[in-house]
């Protein structure tokens, strides 16, 4: 918990980058050749104001392009604000671009202490630490030799090692956690809760909003550079939820940088009337069959009817398409399918299955499929598959099938082992 002290303050932080069509036109300008400007403005932060306290663990979220690694960059001294101001007070370690301290030519243990006299450690300080940070890169022998030998998991990790071995009390994280392979990231994320158990100041931007929910008391939202709003993990992803859905321009803001729920839930419902397939849409699917039925549109909503790619465990979600059939059809059978990012087949149905349609179809009919479930899968990344198919006789026949169409997230606070969560409930007598 906090104790009230303000550890980072951002005040009305505004980042303007120029944008230049070719070299030779930001030449011309800043040598005052030529008349007239050269650039465009890109606002990447605008007007932001934010306060983290100490022992207080915030989560920035937003899409690509929303300015969330930028304010971490002026928060630690990387890049300099085009105005409004940032107040640290703590020692900064920043997970952000690892290694970008490092000398190739140097070996491990240079750069270790290369990189933290760059973050602001003494020479005995890093001393102190440097078996702890051996011990949790584990390289072995490999740290006596220039770095440029290394694979980029040996860089990541010895990188990785140091930024968060040299305790600081400020630690700013920025999609850092996922580096290595699966045992190297369970050994992160223990570091990690170990840091918030210590009382330690954290800053966490991260895509993966299972993360953000499980780790974070405190979520921001940004959204084009401007600040949408703040709140409960939850709260703060639903409404990421929205303007996923919404996708829209922000003109101007107000005084707060704050965008109403109204506005954001009429932005939900119009976007929501859009014939449309959806966000998240895979460029590369495979898509085959004799196009007698063609599936027109598809997308997946929340258990508040809200179109989305995230789901949280535990509610309730529907999958939704639009069928044309194009020739008259006996018996079409409308299904779906989930796998994992490694193309298991998790789980799936179908209206045979199911007993839910059965009947005969005309040329120039539409029929919309809405399979509702609850969501019980793990949290972590899927793909969604679509297909319409049918018997002609005897004969099997597909007449549209879309394979890993659509991503699907699942957000979770717990995950059990394996595929999905029976939902046990346990007593201790």
């Amino acid at each position: 918990m906090t104790d009230g002290k303000v550890a980072i303050q951002v005040k009305n932080l505004e980042k303007i980058y120029k944008l230049y069509d070719k070299p030779s036109d930001r030449l011309i300008e800043t040598l005052g050749f030529g008349r007239g400007k050269r650039h465009t403005e890109h606002h990447a932060l605008k007007g932001v104001n934010l306060k983290v306290y100490q022992g207080e663990t915030v989560g920035i979220i937003g899409t690509n392009g929303s300015g969330k690694s930028t304010i971490l960059k002026i928060i630690t001294g990387v890049l300099n604000p085009t105005r409004g101001e940032v107040i640290v007070k703590g020692r900064i370690s920043a997970l952000l671009e690892l290694g970008a301290g490092f000398n190739m030519e140097y070996n491990g243990i240079e750069n270790i202490y290369l990189n933290g006299t760059m973050i602001g450690f003494s020479e005995k300080e890093i001393s102190e630490k440097l078996n702890d940070i051996l011990e949790f890169a584990d390289i072995g022998e490999y740290v006596h030799q220039p770095v440029k030998t290394y694979s980029s998991g040996m860089f990541v990790r010895l990188a990785f090692a140091v930024a968060i071995n040299i305790e600081p009390e400020i630690l700013i994280v920025d999609e850092a956690l996922s580096v290595g392979d699966v045992f190297f990231q369970a050994k992160c994320y223990h570091k990690f809760e170990e840091f918030k158990k210590m009382g330690k100041t954290i800053v966490f931007v991260s895509h993966d909003l299972s993360s953000i929910s499980k780790y974070c008391d405190r979520v921001v939202l940004l959204n084009q550079g401007v600040k949408l709003g703040e709140g409960s993990p939850k709260e703060m992803i639903d409404r990421y939820k929205q303007v996923l859905v919404g996708q829209y321009t922000i003109e101007e803001s107000d005084g707060e940088n704050l965008l109403e729920d109204e506005q954001l839930r009429a932005l939900a419902a119009k976007k929501n009337k859009e014939p449309e397939k959806a966000a998240n849409v895979n460029p590369d699917l495979l898509e085959y069959g004799s196009k007698k039925a063609v599936i027109a549109e598809y997308f997946i909503t929340d258990d508040k009817g809200i179109k989305t790619s995230a789901i949280i465990k535990g509610s309730k979600f529907c999958i939704h398409m639009t069928v044309n059939m194009i020739e008259d059809i006996a018996a079409p059978v409308f299904a779906f399918t989930i796998k994992n990012i490694k193309g298991t087949e998790i789980t799936g149905t179908n209206t045979m299955f199911e007993k839910a349609f059965l009947e005969s179809v005309k040329a120039g009919d539409t029929k919309e499929i809405i399979f509702t479930q609850d969501m019980n899968l793990q949290g972590g990344e899927y793909l969604l598959s679509l297909g319409v198919t049918g018997y002609e006789g005897d004969d099997f026949t597909v007449y549209h099938r879309l394979y890993d169409v659509l991503n699907l997230t699942v957000i979770s606070d717990k995950n059990t082992v394996g595929f999905y969560d029976m939902n046990s409930k346990i007593e201790i007598l």
